[in-house]
């Protein structure tokens, strides 16, 4: 019997999964049959208090719960920023995963989707301070990279950034199709 297929949420620090950002990609997953598991970070006001190389390991230990009883046949993580730190985990489980605005410049999160044997979309903006285009596409050979965008995929003009949104968007769904979520 086939599992049924999940998309697992992890959000940034300052926003839940519901903005755009990773609204679009949870929507093409939805539209393929995923149920969503949208995670909820707990005691947030930690992090404050850790120390940088320990974030990942703060990520993790909310994380793990959540991910391991995930069916890497059929499930896809969706990540943006604080949640790219489970990067580590998501190899170790063998999880596709979408990673939008990555936390490139931290060691952990390189490392962690480098590791991982599974495939990947990254989506970062050009202008995001945590954004680094020559690892992304060292990485992975599936990189959205929309121009002038800072660390929330925005740019100077509102209409811009929804088109960069829509790239977000159609890239998802791509990188998607070509794990075989298809809609039927």
């Amino acid at each position: 019997m086939e599992s049924r297929r999940t998309a697992v949420i992890l959000p940034g620090r300052s926003y839940g999964a519901y903005v755009p950002q990773l609204f679009f990609p949870m929507l093409a997953a939805q539209r393929r049959g995923a149920e969503v598991r949208a995670l909820d970070w707990k005691r947030l006001e930690e992090l404050d208090t850790i120390k940088l190389d320990k974030i990942a390991r703060w990520v993790s230990t909310q994380v793990a719960p959540v991910l391991k009883d995930c069916d890497p046949a059929s499930t896809v993580v969706i990540g943006k920023s604080l949640g790219s730190y489970a990067a580590p985990l998501v190899a170790r489980y063998g999880l596709p995963a979408i990673w939008v605005t990555p936390v490139l410049i931290s060691q952990d999160v390189v490392d962690g989707i480098k590791d991982c044997a599974a495939p990947r979309l990254i989506v970062g903006g050009s202008a995001d301070p945590v954004w680094d285009a020559d690892q992304a596409f060292q990485l992975s050979d599936r990189v959205v990279e929309i121009p002038d965008a800072d660390h929330g995929l925005m740019v100077d003009d509102l209409a811009r950034s929804a088109a960069g949104l829509g790239k977000l968007a159609t890239g998802a769904e791509h990188f998607l199709d070509s794990i075989g979520w298809t809609t039927s």
